[in-house]
């Protein structure tokens, strides 16, 4: 029996997603004893090993060449504010409150898009997109006495994601994706070059162990997140992200031992149901 390239597609975004829940269990124990840059600076060394291997599979040995150097610099600077920016969410705020927050990005995607891109967005998914920021004030309870500042961090990290998403779209018209993985990693690792010394944190005895966790996942989820998107489109494979919410439940409870509230499950529902409802839309 002949799998369809699309299952094949479905079943990599599945392990890619999976990949980054078990990285950000990890991450969470590491911001903890080490500072966000350290953490950075091992992604950024090991998305150069990435962009070196993907430009092998497609037999591009160009692929430090870019066609748009202005572009592939400013959104690597939002990579490093997003991803710094959803690491340190992980000290302050559970798995599952982070991650659901996070899940807005699709969201705001479609939503800075029209602003930004002109691109036409109908009135159902303007409603879609109020919806999922409703879910996002249910988890946050802005103005109750639970509410708290730091929840504001992974939503900031998904405004900042959103744009980045948006000029990687754009750059894809210019470059390849080795070669953004390329920029994204010298920029990462120069930037982070400079900041690591001035806020470096002694490693621990199980810091080699988690920093190599953080490396084999990001790499897993990088890589499959690539495959998924070779087999199939990405309106099919974006929706399979918001399996970080159910993973991250799952994850946070067995590491963790942290249990979401009706509010955190509530809102989680609101924002997957409308991100889903906002990708598919946008597709037609």
């Amino acid at each position: 029996m002949k799998i369809s390239t699309t299952i094949i597609g479905i079943i990599f975004a599945i392990l890619a997603y999976f990949s980054f829940s078990l990285l950000d269990a990890i991450q969470k124990t590491a911001v903890i004893y080490n500072s966000v840059f350290q953490i950075l600076f091992l992604k950024y060394f090991f998305t150069l090993f990435l962009s070196k291997a993907e430009s092998i599979r497609k037999k591009n040995i160009y692929f430090y060449q870019t066609q748009n150097i202005k572009l592939q610099i400013i959104r690597s600077f939002l990579s490093i504010i997003e991803s710094g920016c959803f690491v340190l969410s992980f000290r302050y705020l559970t798995l599952a409150d982070a991650h659901s927050i996070g899940s807005l990005t699709p969201v705001i995607v479609v939503g800075l898009s029209a602003i930004f891109l002109r691109e036409k967005v109908s009135a159902k998914t303007w409603i879609a997109i109020f919806f999922g920021f409703l879910g996002v004030l249910i988890i946050m309870r802005p103005g109750l006495s639970i509410f708290d500042s730091k929840s504001l961090i992974p939503l900031v990290a998904a405004f900042f994601l959103s744009l980045y998403q948006i000029l990687t779209r754009k750059a894809s018209e210019y470059d390849p994706s080795e070669t953004s993985l390329f920029y994204t990693s010298i920029v990462g690792i120069i930037s982070m070059s400079f900041l690591v010394p001035f806020f470096w944190q002694p490693m621990q005895s199980f810091s080699y162990l988690l920093f190599v966790g953080i490396g084999i996942f990001f790499s897993f989820g990088i890589y499959f997140q690539i495959i998924a998107l070779s087999y199939s489109k990405a309106s099919i494979v974006q929706p399979f992200h918001y399996t970080l919410i159910l993973w991250a439940i799952i994850l946070g409870y067995l590491i963790y031992d942290d249990i979401p509230d009706f509010f955190t499950i509530t809102g989680a529902i609101i924002i997957t149901t409308s991100g889903i409802y906002v990708l598919r839309s946008s597709k037609n």
